[in-house]
């Protein structure tokens, strides 16, 4: 049955009904690795994105067409223990395919935001979270550069693979925990993970794109907790 998605910002620059009718057509639905709970539409082989791209200057790197460790490691994480985004309104941020997001909602969460800079992230959030029958808000735009919205928890799935990203979204995290949010971080524990910050609280051996078919790498899931002085003050 299809869920209504509310779409919070209009995308006028892309024609919503076409990218979705596309990526329906060339995007077949998986079940991602170890998440079998959860059905998305994954890019192939023959998928044909460089149609999207030919059609769109501005077509970006297409993030949301395939799957990632953090958002994989995270979705994990919310199935296995549901009683953390249970009855919490959540943003996923950074959402891409929206995976997060929507585990999130089969979990028992009151309300989700799935937030990503990309409007095809989200023709495929929308598109996802109906083939998954669960309801979710999308969101266009950077978050990261504003007030935290009105939620409980922020999950951050594989969004520190570059130094100055890390950088921008440490500081918005820093700014939700200032408002008392619940900050939970996916990754594979990539370059630019912010260690020092995190608290391990679980660890998966999963699969990551760019990886060798059957290889994985180990992922974890991490609170990130706000900065101490050697006094133990938090600063």
């Amino acid at each position: 049955m299809r869920k209504k998605i509310a779409r919070m910002n209009k995308i006028n620059t892309v024609d919503l009904d076409w990218v979705q009718q596309f990526i329906a057509a060339n995007l077949p639905v998986e079940r991602p690795p170890d998440v079998p709970e959860i059905l998305l539409h994954k890019a192939g082989p023959k998928s044909g994105l460089r149609h999207l791209a030919e059609r769109d200057p501005h077509f970006g790197s297409p993030y949301w067409a395939h799957f990632w460790g953090g958002g994989l490691v995270m979705a994990r994480y919310l199935f296995d223990r549901p009683e953390t985004v249970s009855g919490q309104r959540v943003l996923d941020l950074g959402s891409g395919s929206g995976i997060v997001g929507i585990a999130a909602a089969k979990a028992g969460a009151a309300k989700v935001l799935a937030a990503d800079i990309d409007p095809y992230a989200m023709a495929a959030i929308e598109l996802n979270a109906c083939r998954n029958a669960v309801e979710i808000e999308t969101v266009l735009g950077d978050l990261t550069t504003d007030q935290p919205p009105m939620v409980d928890i922020i999950c951050v799935g594989d969004l520190f693979y570059e130094a100055d990203l890390a950088n921008q979204v440490s500081g918005f995290l820093d700014r939700c925990l200032e408002k008392g949010l619940t900050v939970l971080i996916g990754d594979p524990w990539r370059t630019h993970l912010p260690t020092s910050r995190l608290r391990l609280l679980a660890e998966y051996s999963m699969v990551d794109f760019g990886e060798e078919p059957g290889n994985t790498r180990q992922s974890g899931v991490f609170a990130f907790e706000s900065r101490t002085s050697p006094y133990g003050d938090v600063i």
